[in-house]
Protein backbone atom coordinates (compact mmCIF):
# COMPACT_ATOMS: atom_id res chain seq x y z
CA UNK A 1 0.00 0.00 0.00
CA UNK A 2 1.02 3.18 -0.67
CA UNK A 3 1.88 6.06 1.41
CA UNK A 4 2.21 9.91 2.34
CA UNK A 5 6.06 10.58 3.12
CA UNK A 6 6.15 10.39 7.26
CA UNK A 7 8.51 10.92 10.13
CA UNK A 8 9.81 8.13 10.82
CA UNK A 9 7.92 6.70 14.35
CA UNK A 10 5.02 8.11 12.58
CA UNK A 11 1.77 5.95 11.76
CA UNK A 12 1.08 5.20 7.57
CA UNK A 13 -1.23 7.31 6.60
CA UNK A 14 -3.07 5.71 3.36
CA UNK A 15 -3.14 8.25 0.87
CA UNK A 16 -7.01 7.94 0.25
CA UNK A 17 -9.82 5.85 2.67
CA UNK A 18 -10.45 3.61 -0.40
CA UNK A 19 -6.92 2.15 -0.44
CA UNK A 20 -7.63 0.90 3.11
CA UNK A 21 -10.81 -0.37 2.47
CA UNK A 22 -9.88 -3.58 1.29
CA UNK A 23 -6.93 -4.31 4.00
CA UNK A 24 -9.91 -3.84 6.40
CA UNK A 25 -11.85 -6.30 4.57
CA UNK A 26 -9.16 -8.75 4.65
CA UNK A 27 -8.64 -8.33 8.25
CA UNK A 28 -12.17 -8.80 9.07
CA UNK A 29 -12.60 -11.90 7.25
CA UNK A 30 -9.90 -13.57 8.44
CA UNK A 31 -10.98 -12.68 11.70
CA UNK A 32 -14.47 -14.17 11.23
CA UNK A 33 -12.79 -17.37 9.56
CA UNK A 34 -10.49 -17.93 12.91
CA UNK A 35 -13.57 -17.53 14.88
CA UNK A 36 -15.03 -20.13 12.87
CA UNK A 37 -12.33 -22.48 12.54
CA UNK A 38 -11.92 -21.88 16.51
CA UNK A 39 -15.33 -23.47 17.25
CA UNK A 40 -14.64 -26.13 14.55
CA UNK A 41 -11.61 -26.99 16.15
CA UNK A 42 -12.84 -27.62 19.93
CA UNK A 43 -15.51 -29.44 18.65
CA UNK A 44 -13.25 -31.30 16.86
CA UNK A 45 -11.70 -32.09 20.27
CA UNK A 46 -14.99 -33.77 21.38
CA UNK A 47 -16.88 -30.91 22.50
CA UNK A 48 -20.58 -29.88 22.01
CA UNK A 49 -21.28 -27.23 20.53
CA UNK A 50 -23.80 -26.45 22.98
CA UNK A 51 -20.65 -26.01 25.77
CA UNK A 52 -18.50 -24.03 23.57
CA UNK A 53 -18.41 -20.14 25.03
CA UNK A 54 -17.45 -16.85 23.70
CA UNK A 55 -14.63 -16.63 25.64
CA UNK A 56 -12.82 -19.57 25.01
CA UNK A 57 -13.59 -19.62 20.86
CA UNK A 58 -11.85 -16.47 20.99
CA UNK A 59 -9.05 -17.54 23.37
CA UNK A 60 -8.58 -20.18 20.98
CA UNK A 61 -9.17 -17.70 17.77
CA UNK A 62 -6.05 -15.35 19.61
CA UNK A 63 -8.56 -12.63 19.13
CA UNK A 64 -9.96 -10.24 22.57
CA UNK A 65 -13.72 -11.30 23.19
CA UNK A 66 -15.15 -7.84 22.15
CA UNK A 67 -14.33 -9.34 18.78
CA UNK A 68 -16.51 -11.34 18.69
CA UNK A 69 -19.14 -9.43 18.46
CA UNK A 70 -18.54 -7.45 15.44
CA UNK A 71 -19.02 -10.92 13.69
CA UNK A 72 -21.91 -12.83 15.42
CA UNK A 73 -24.67 -11.38 17.89
CA UNK A 74 -24.17 -14.96 19.74
CA UNK A 75 -22.30 -18.44 19.59
CA UNK A 76 -25.78 -19.59 18.06
CA UNK A 77 -25.76 -17.29 15.20
CA UNK A 78 -22.04 -18.50 14.94
CA UNK A 79 -23.58 -22.34 14.70
CA UNK A 80 -25.96 -20.92 12.06
CA UNK A 81 -23.02 -19.35 9.74
CA UNK A 82 -21.83 -23.18 9.88
CA UNK A 83 -24.54 -24.82 8.83
CA UNK A 84 -25.33 -22.63 5.81
CA UNK A 85 -22.50 -22.13 4.50
CA UNK A 86 -21.58 -25.79 3.95
CA UNK A 87 -25.29 -26.52 2.91
CA UNK A 88 -25.06 -23.40 0.54
CA UNK A 89 -21.92 -24.60 -1.39
CA UNK A 90 -22.94 -28.48 -1.18
CA UNK A 91 -26.13 -27.52 -2.89
CA UNK A 92 -24.84 -25.51 -5.65
CA UNK A 93 -21.94 -28.20 -6.36
CA UNK A 94 -25.10 -30.86 -6.19
CA UNK A 95 -27.33 -28.78 -8.31
CA UNK A 96 -23.98 -28.31 -11.41
CA UNK A 97 -24.07 -32.17 -11.45
CA UNK A 98 -27.48 -32.72 -11.85
CA UNK A 99 -27.79 -30.06 -14.70
CA UNK A 100 -25.13 -32.05 -17.26
CA UNK A 101 -27.90 -33.56 -18.99
CA UNK A 102 -26.85 -37.69 -18.25
CA UNK A 103 -29.00 -40.39 -17.65
CA UNK A 104 -30.42 -40.86 -14.61
CA UNK A 105 -27.60 -43.83 -13.40
CA UNK A 106 -24.84 -41.34 -14.64
CA UNK A 107 -26.43 -38.78 -12.51
CA UNK A 108 -26.70 -40.77 -9.31
CA UNK A 109 -23.12 -41.84 -9.39
CA UNK A 110 -21.64 -38.15 -10.34
CA UNK A 111 -23.35 -36.75 -7.06
CA UNK A 112 -22.60 -38.88 -4.86
CA UNK A 113 -19.27 -38.78 -5.92
CA UNK A 114 -19.28 -35.01 -5.76
CA UNK A 115 -21.05 -35.58 -2.07
CA UNK A 116 -18.43 -37.73 -0.68
CA UNK A 117 -15.59 -35.39 -1.85
CA UNK A 118 -17.46 -32.76 -0.47
CA UNK A 119 -18.02 -33.99 2.91
CA UNK A 120 -14.34 -35.72 3.28
CA UNK A 121 -12.85 -31.75 2.19
CA UNK A 122 -15.06 -30.40 4.92
CA UNK A 123 -14.66 -32.65 7.32
CA UNK A 124 -15.04 -30.76 10.41
CA UNK A 125 -18.21 -29.04 9.22
CA UNK A 126 -20.07 -32.23 8.45
CA UNK A 127 -19.03 -33.71 12.37
CA UNK A 128 -20.50 -30.55 13.66
CA UNK A 129 -24.18 -31.16 11.65
CA UNK A 130 -23.99 -34.92 12.20
CA UNK A 131 -23.90 -34.08 15.89
CA UNK A 132 -26.40 -30.99 15.96
CA UNK A 133 -28.77 -32.60 13.68
CA UNK A 134 -30.47 -34.45 16.11
CA UNK A 135 -28.96 -33.11 19.78
CA UNK A 136 -27.78 -29.88 21.05
CA UNK A 137 -29.30 -26.90 20.17
CA UNK A 138 -32.97 -26.60 18.90
CA UNK A 139 -32.50 -23.37 17.07
CA UNK A 140 -29.41 -25.09 14.97
CA UNK A 141 -31.60 -28.21 14.37
CA UNK A 142 -34.01 -26.10 12.77
CA UNK A 143 -31.15 -24.89 10.97
CA UNK A 144 -30.21 -28.63 9.90
CA UNK A 145 -34.21 -28.83 8.72
CA UNK A 146 -34.24 -25.42 6.86
CA UNK A 147 -31.37 -27.10 4.72
CA UNK A 148 -32.56 -29.80 3.88
CA UNK A 149 -35.73 -28.47 2.81
CA UNK A 150 -33.98 -26.19 0.63
CA UNK A 151 -31.98 -29.42 -1.00
CA UNK A 152 -35.63 -31.08 -1.03
CA UNK A 153 -37.26 -28.08 -3.01
CA UNK A 154 -34.32 -27.60 -5.51
CA UNK A 155 -33.77 -31.14 -6.51
CA UNK A 156 -37.65 -31.65 -6.81
CA UNK A 157 -37.45 -28.60 -8.90
CA UNK A 158 -34.83 -30.27 -11.10
CA UNK A 159 -36.12 -33.66 -11.49
CA UNK A 160 -39.39 -31.91 -12.57
CA UNK A 161 -37.38 -29.34 -15.15
CA UNK A 162 -35.77 -32.68 -16.32
CA UNK A 163 -39.12 -34.83 -16.99
CA UNK A 164 -38.08 -37.17 -14.91
CA UNK A 165 -40.76 -39.22 -13.46
CA UNK A 166 -43.48 -37.17 -15.02
CA UNK A 167 -45.98 -39.73 -13.80
CA UNK A 168 -45.85 -38.81 -10.08
CA UNK A 169 -47.62 -35.76 -8.58
CA UNK A 170 -45.88 -32.60 -6.91
CA UNK A 171 -46.14 -33.89 -3.48
CA UNK A 172 -44.98 -37.37 -4.64
CA UNK A 173 -42.11 -36.05 -6.33
CA UNK A 174 -41.36 -34.19 -2.89
CA UNK A 175 -41.52 -37.44 -0.88
CA UNK A 176 -38.88 -39.37 -3.18
CA UNK A 177 -36.41 -36.03 -2.69
CA UNK A 178 -37.13 -36.05 0.66
CA UNK A 179 -36.01 -39.34 0.63
CA UNK A 180 -32.81 -38.76 -1.21
CA UNK A 181 -31.90 -36.01 1.16
CA UNK A 182 -32.37 -38.45 4.39
CA UNK A 183 -30.52 -41.11 2.63
CA UNK A 184 -27.60 -38.92 1.43
CA UNK A 185 -27.28 -36.90 4.76
CA UNK A 186 -27.30 -39.85 6.59
CA UNK A 187 -24.22 -41.42 4.78
CA UNK A 188 -22.30 -38.80 5.79
CA UNK A 189 -21.47 -40.30 9.27
CA UNK A 190 -20.20 -43.70 7.81
CA UNK A 191 -17.97 -41.51 5.13
CA UNK A 192 -16.39 -39.50 8.11
CA UNK A 193 -15.67 -42.69 9.93
CA UNK A 194 -13.50 -44.40 7.26
CA UNK A 195 -10.21 -44.55 8.47
CA UNK A 196 -7.49 -41.88 6.62
CA UNK A 197 -6.55 -43.26 3.59
CA UNK A 198 -9.43 -45.75 3.35
CA UNK A 199 -10.85 -45.78 -0.49
CA UNK A 200 -14.46 -44.26 -0.04
CA UNK A 201 -14.84 -46.19 -3.48
CA UNK A 202 -17.37 -49.02 -1.40
CA UNK A 203 -19.08 -46.50 0.06
CA UNK A 204 -19.94 -44.36 -3.03
CA UNK A 205 -21.12 -47.56 -4.57
CA UNK A 206 -23.58 -48.42 -1.62
CA UNK A 207 -24.81 -45.42 -1.58
CA UNK A 208 -25.40 -45.42 -5.41
CA UNK A 209 -27.36 -48.38 -4.96
CA UNK A 210 -29.66 -47.36 -2.35
CA UNK A 211 -30.47 -44.15 -4.39
CA UNK A 212 -30.89 -46.29 -7.53
CA UNK A 213 -33.96 -48.50 -5.07
CA UNK A 214 -35.53 -45.19 -4.37
CA UNK A 215 -35.88 -43.96 -7.80
CA UNK A 216 -36.87 -47.66 -9.01
CA UNK A 217 -39.52 -47.13 -6.42
CA UNK A 218 -40.46 -43.66 -7.86
CA UNK A 219 -40.75 -45.49 -11.17
CA UNK A 220 -43.37 -47.70 -9.92
CA UNK A 221 -44.93 -45.53 -7.47
CA UNK A 222 -48.61 -44.41 -8.80
CA UNK A 223 -50.42 -42.32 -6.40
CA UNK A 224 -54.04 -43.95 -5.09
Amino acid sequence: MSVRSRQPSGPEIPESEEEVLPARGQRKQRTRDALIDAALQLMNEGRSFNSLGLREITRVAGVVPTSFYRHFRDTHELGLVLVEESALTLRRMLREARRAGAPVKDMIRRSVQVYSAFVLANRLHFLFIAGERTGGSPVIRGAIRNEVDQFTAELTQDLRHLAIFPQLTPESLQMICSLVASTMLNAATDILDLPPGEASQPLEDSLVNQLRVIFLGAQLWRDE
